[in-house]
């Protein structure tokens, strides 16, 4: 197993792997999406990166990351890389392979500068947060959004 950097040739297998962390987003709008990052095109206008992990000549996982000004628990005084997407395949996981593409995204915030790392994930994803504390990350919050329509 390899993790690389991704480049702008793997914008369709990104976007593929894209599709399957975020199953109920337009598979058009994650395609542009991983375009603009590999093309260098920040939506944020901060750094951002993405890493492939290959296996077996196929590309089984990635992550993406990115720089942002602040983040929940983080100390205010610096920047902070925060994961924005994280998935290897259902079949591969518990091998090491998102704790080798986690420290590639540690290892390019290091790089920009940062001190900490972030991440969010859903409440009711108890595999994602079982790994990222497996991985040393730990909960600084919980929080639950509401919405009220005020259209009759």
């Amino acid at each position: 197993m390899e993790v690389r950097k991704a480049e702008a040739a793997d914008a369709e297998s990104l976007a593929e792997l894209r599709v399957k962390l975020w199953p109920d987003a337009p598979p058009a709008e994650l395609r542009a999406e991983a375009d603009a990052l590999l093309g260098g095109r920040s939506q944020s206008g901060l750094p951002e990166a993405a890493f492939l992990a290959e296996a077996d000549g196929r590309i089984v996982g990635f992550i993406e990351v990115g720089l942002r000004s602040h983040a929940d628990g983080c100390d205010p005084r610096h920047p902070v890389g925060f994961l924005e997407g994280w998935y290897v395949e259902p079949t591969l996981r518990r091998r090491g392979i998102g704790a080798a593409l986690v420290k590639a995204a540690e290892q390019w915030s290091r790089a920009q500068g940062c001190r900490e790392m972030a991440s969010d994930t859903w409440i009711d994803h108890e595999d994602s947060q079982r790994a990222h504390a497996a991985l040393g990350f730990e909960v600084v919050d919980r929080c639950v959004h509401f919405r009220k329509s005020l259209c009759q």
